[in-house]
């Protein structure tokens, strides 16, 4: 019989580990996450932002707006893999993300993600025009990063993401458009204190981007792949 790798336990959530070179994600009694916290002070920050801006193309009895209301499918279609997320409430889901190596650093970030539907103008986030129909606003509100824990303390660390998502038909034609930025902050552990300041950044700078990078390719590809689909379905109803 096959043995499968151990999982180190915190906080009752299991560590992913490498099994015949798969990663296994074992269900976990769930606990509350860390309270997302403010940046740190006296840490280093790193940020990355990304952008898209791709045609979209409404049908009547279909449009982007009311795909943007079903946030339960909207999220499913952003991240497909079942087995590496939870959906917690109407507008909240825990994911498991693959592990981040960060120089001599390895962790596996859990976090809850959430998602919230906006339109009229009301609250919208910044550089998003008030005439825009609809935005879907997505935010880290808690998170863990397991197996870092002989490394950084969770008050040493702090983690942000923030984006959002909407059609804009200012245009002669539509255009799905969205902002996604990320921001990490924590006090330097002397693991990382020899390696000069350039090279932490220009490694953290890539991590960012390629995490961003891969969520904007989810969008352009997957998104409007299932906008198509909810598409599709809807004109059937109409006929």
């Amino acid at each position: 019989m096959e043995k499968v790798a151990a999982c180190s336990c915190h906080n009752n959530f299991l560590v992913p580990k490498l099994n015949g070179g798969r990663f296994l994600f074992l269900q976990a009694k769930q606990k509350p996450l860390i309270v997302k916290s403010q940046m740190i002070s006296n840490g280093t920050t790193y940020i990355s932002r990304i952008s898209t801006d791709i045609p979209l193309y409404e049908v009547p009895g279909a449009s982007f707006d009311g795909y943007l209301e079903n946030k339960s499918r909207v999220f499913k279609a952003i991240f497909p893999d079942k087995r590496r997320s939870q959906q917690l409430n109407e507008e909240e889901w825990r994911i498991h993300m693959l592990p981040i190596e960060f120089l001599f650093i390895t962790a596996w970030p859990v976090i809850d993600m959430r998602l919230r539907c906006k339109s009229k103008g009301i609250e919208y986030p910044p550089g998003i025009p008030p005439n825009v129909s609809k935005v879907l606003e997505l935010d880290i509100i808690r998170w863990e990063l397991q197996g870092l824990d002989d490394v950084l303390k969770p008050s040493q660390f702090s983690l942000s993401v923030k984006g959002s998502l909407y059609p804009d038909r200012n245009g002669p034609r539509s255009r799905l458009k969205g902002q996604l930025q990320m921001s990490i902050s924590f006090v330097l552990p002397p693991v990382l204190a020899l390696v000069p300041e350039d090279v932490r950044r220009d490694v953290a700078d890539s991590v960012l981007r390629g995490l961003l990078q891969n969520m904007k390719s989810k969008v352009n590809s997957s998104l409007l792949l299932d906008y198509a689909a909810f598409k599709r379905e809807n004109q059937k109803n109409l006929v």
